[in-house]
């Protein structure tokens, strides 16, 4: 069952929304198999729907690293007022040059395969792109998903929002970077985005996947256009949009929403059943094109 990529609709709505409270910390492994038993069938017992929901690295291979097009590497940059020498995943275009730039913001686990793709991804579309690993403090992503998160949340937000705060500027400084800066996260990413977008004032452009909204008094100091993208199952993080949307409005910012229909949070990560194809493929391009419009 595990080797098997199965799609969100071959579980039941119910085990989905078990799982993401098992990612996000509200509900442990037992508590998932203990939940997930209730609805069990056949082959599908509550182990097997686990080890088939959870995430296989090989899958999000879109851009080899060893990709003609790229050059990649790990580099480190300082971040005085967060956790001092972080280190992060940087690739960028083969042919040399100044580019637009592209902070990727990984999800609440650490820098891993998927993210580190994703920054390709953005290297392979002509974009110096760079990707920190919030976990480099407890000495980075550990190689697995499980430990990443339990070691996420042993930090504290403020502190990995000084880190990728200072991240960004390292890009609007970086050598092979234009200065021009746009911001990329998912999940736990995407709310950072939002959190960097009301304290950055030269942020180039915004676009949170599925992230947390900023409160509505910090609204008024966003600059950076946004490009907001929602899955339409994810009631949790969808709950905060009215209000948001109401903020973004009155303030008179620049931005933009996109809500797929009929997928799970998590759809653009496609290590997991969670993935959509149709949805991630078009939130990528909505994604590139919003950032060519900006950064460019």
């Amino acid at each position: 069952m595990a080797s098997k990529r199965m799609k969100a609709s071959e579980f039941p709505p119910e085990v989905l929304g078990l799982f993401d409270k098992y990612v996000h910390g509200m509900i442990d492994r037992r508590g998932f198999l203990d939940g997930a038993a209730k609805f069990a069938t056949g082959g599908l017992t509550a182990v097997a729907m686990f080890e088939a929901l959870r995430p296989r690295y090989a899958w999000a291979r879109q851009v080899e690293p060893d990709d003609a097009r790229i050059r990649q590497d790990y580099v480190t940059y300082d971040s005085p007022a967060g956790s001092g020498t972080m280190r992060g995943y940087m690739a960028r275009p083969a042919g040399g040059g100044t580019r637009a730039a592209v902070l990727v913001i990984h999800e609440n686990r650490g820098l891993n395969p998927y993210i580190e793709d994703v920054v390709r991804r953005f290297a392979a579309a002509d974009f110096l792109a760079f990707g920190p690993d919030a976990l480099t403090p407890l000495g980075g992503y550990p190689g697995n998903d499980d430990d990443g998160r339990e070691m996420q949340s042993r930090l504290e937000r403020d502190t990995m929002v000084e880190d990728f705060h200072a991240a960004a500027e390292f890009l609007m400084g970086h050598s092979e970077s234009t200065g021009r800066v746009g911001a990329v996260g998912f999940c736990f990413g995407g709310g950072v985005v939002g959190t960097l977008a009301t304290r950055l004032p030269d942020l180039g452009a915004g676009v949170p996947f599925y992230g947390s909204q900023p409160p509505a008094e910090a609204v008024p100091a966003i600059r950076a256009p946004l490009m907001i993208q929602y899955a339409g199952l994810d009631e949790r993080i969808n709950l905060g949009w009215p209000a948001f949307d109401a903020a973004l409005s009155a303030n008179g910012k620049t931005y933009s929403m996109h809500m797929y229909g009929g997928v799970n949070h998590g759809f653009h990560n496609d290590t997991t059943p969670r993935y959509d194809e149709a949805a991630a493929s078009l939130a990528q391009a909505r994604t590139i094109d919003f950032f060519d419009h900006y950064l460019r």
